[in-house]
């Protein structure tokens, strides 16, 4: 091997896997270093913090359209609308909407029939999308506060007024809620372990002001910033709050504002989904670019650390395994030992995913069959996008029947 080469192969492990190091471990530990700095001077303006819990103690009188959209729900919708009773919001205050997508089963017909005094259900006969289902439910929407949420998703009675109390802050434009994974047979999920990570990014990144999408299973914004989404968006929810940002107002997560979803038990109906999402991640760049540039302000450091290069991983891994696989071969152990981490991680994932159909969940095994599967439903989302072959009709993912 020549002398340029391996300068060239250096280069090109060094900065594929300095992108993967980045993403996941020194871009975590940069806000955790900033963050408790943030701690550290709010702790010496303790009367400012002081103010600030008064003003989230307090209660108003906003009103507030709870939508969602749903397609072929009937196993779940009698068992979301009890949820929807059972929320504790000051009656005359409260509306809630439900789009029905050209449903085939009878969604509709058990909407209609719950007695829910303040319900308003559409049923739509064209097949749209989720996208196009939401634009209608929120011109529709007489609440100074829209709250969107999944059919699939269980709000905790308190949910309303904690994501509301947030909105006295003027400068607040949406509120994520925190989505907690339930798993079916009540063991603990490998999506759950990801999903701890990222609700404890989403913590830091509020406190810093540098939180980006929404999570659609439960988040709230004022009614007058929703720019009508595009026909072909797919990931609603980030693109929601992307263009709230845009415009100059905060959002912020709030943990105590809870909200429980059952995770699929169909691994590759659940792959699937992941495929699309990261379609939708592709597809809402064109229409987030200015948050990519410093015009955009701190906020353009976390999209490019926590999306960005996060969605470039998929094409870092086998970048990184091939240059370690042939600088191994002149370089010395070091490469070959990446090298042989890679085939290390690809088997375990590979028992990973055999134990998962089988809806085994072993860490040593899942965790590695998640990450690599969720970047290979990433690059597969790429692929789609450039392709043109997703669209924002959804199937949805098959779960248990619900009773709740």
């Amino acid at each position: 091997m020549s002398a340029d080469l391996t300068s060239v192969l250096l280069w090109v492990f060094w900065i594929s896997s300095g992108l993967i190091l980045y993403t996941y471990f020194c871009y975590p530990l940069l806000l955790i270093a900033a963050a408790g700095l943030s701690q550290m001077w709010g702790d010496l303006q303790f009367a400012s913090r002081r103010k600030e819990r008064r003003r989230l103690a307090g209660a108003d009188g906003t009103t507030v359209s709870l939508c969602f959209a749903a397609h072929n729900e009937e196993a779940v919708i009698e068992a979301k609308l009890r949820n929807c009773a059972a929320l504790v919001y000051p009656p005359g205050q409260l509306e809630i909407l439900i789009g029905c997508d050209a449903c085939s089963d009878r969604t509709a017909d058990l909407s209609r029939r719950s007695g829910l005094a303040a319900l308003r259900v559409f049923d739509y006969q064209e097949r749209t999308g989720k996208p196009e289902v939401l634009n209608r439910l929120v011109r529709e929407a007489q609440g100074e506060l829209v709250v969107f949420c999944d059919a699939n998703t269980m709000l905790a009675p308190n949910v309303l007024e904690k994501l509301v109390r947030h909105f006295q802050d003027s400068r607040v434009g949406c509120v994520c809620g925190e989505l907690q994974l339930v798993s079916p047979d009540g063991r603990p999920q490998p999506e759950g372990l990801y999903w701890r990570y990222e609700l404890f990014l989403k913590f830091l990144e509020s406190r810093l002001n540098l939180l980006l999408g929404a999570n659609g299973a439960v988040y709230a914004i004022r009614r007058a910033l929703f720019t009508t989404l595009p026909k072909q968006a797919i990931v609603d929810d980030f693109l929601v709050a992307m263009q709230i940002r845009n415009r100059g107002f905060r959002v912020i997560y709030d943990p105590e504002a809870v909200a429980s979803e059952e995770t699929p038990q169909a691994v590759r109906a659940e792959f699937r989904r992941r495929v699309r999402i990261g379609a939708g991640n592709f597809h809402a760049l064109r229409y987030t670019l200015r948050l990519l540039t410093p015009l955009a302000g701190p906020i353009c450091f976390s999209y490019w650390s926590h999306k960005v290069f996060r969605w470039l991983v998929p094409f870092a891994l086998p970048v990184a395994f091939v240059a370690a696989a042939a600088l191994s071969l002149q370089s010395g152990w070091f490469y070959g030992l990446c090298a042989a981490g890679g085939l290390l991680l690809t088997a375990l994932a590979a028992v990973g995913y055999r134990l998962e159909v089988r809806n085994i969940h072993y860490p040593p095994f899942s965790v590695p069959y998640y990450f690599l599967s969720m970047n290979l439903a990433l690059f597969l989302g790429f692929l789609r996008f450039v392709s043109g072959s997703q669209t924002a009709v959804w199937q949805r993912t098959a779960r248990e029947r619900q009773h709740s």
